[in-house]
């Protein structure tokens, strides 16, 4: 976060010095005036400029759409690009043609976007915001998926009584496995193996 504190014979004047200097446009700033402007005896003797402290505003909207574009650039891609920013969070939503190369296998290649992305926009910020980002609502597709698969595991397990290990998932599809499963009497789950290769397994509970 940047911040330049400027004088002139004006407020607006020092306010514009200090854009500027930081190469800022007024909306991506917040001004504190330190000093009125004070005009001396006859207007000659004792005046004073105005002393003006200007603070970077980080836009979020703005940075992850300029990361983005960078990328997408770089992969010849055109998509379109909504964000909704809540307190905490940045949700992206892409759509558009051909955009399976940015999910890739299992959703690895959107995965490594998003963790660029947040990496990209807490280097600069004080407070973190966590990105999250979706091409075409295939996140809560997968989310539906998984937790159709983790009824129906956990149904053979119980049937079995032997415990059942799903192919290797990211943290974010283990922890979705996880809480399908959280309250379910019949089945317990626990995460196994090293990443990339860490694997959920679904067993059945002692006493059921």
């Amino acid at each position: 976060m940047r911040v330049a504190e400027r004088s002139a014979k004006t407020v607006e004047e020092a306010i514009k010095l200090a854009l500027t200097e930081l190469s800022l446009n007024r909306e991506d700033v917040e001004f504190e005036v330190i000093e009125e402007p004070k005009s001396g005896l006859f207007g000659l003797i004792g005046n004073k400029d105005a002393v003006v402290k200007v603070t970077e505003v980080l836009n979020y909207k703005k940075q992850i759409t300029s990361f983005l574009d960078m990328v997408f650039d770089k992969m010849r891609l055109k998509p379109e690009i909504t964000i909704i920013e809540e307190e905490g969070t940045i949700q992206v939503n892409l759509q558009g043609e051909d955009l399976g190369i940015l999910i890739g296998r299992r959703g690895e290649t959107l995965d490594s976007i998003q963790f660029l992305a947040n990496l990209f926009i807490n280097k600069t910020s004080e407070n973190y915001k966590k990105v999250i980002i979706d091409v075409e609502d295939y996140r809560k597709k997968r989310e539906a998926t998984l937790y159709g698969l983790a009824e129906k595991l956990s149904n053979k397990v119980k049937k079995t009584g032997r415990r059942i290990s799903l192919e290797p998932m990211s943290p974010q599809e283990r922890r979705i496995i996880h809480m399908a499963l959280q309250n379910n009497k019949s089945v317990n789950t626990y995460s196994e193996g090293e990443e990339p290769f860490r694997k959920v397994v679904i067993a059945p509970k002692r006493n059921s």
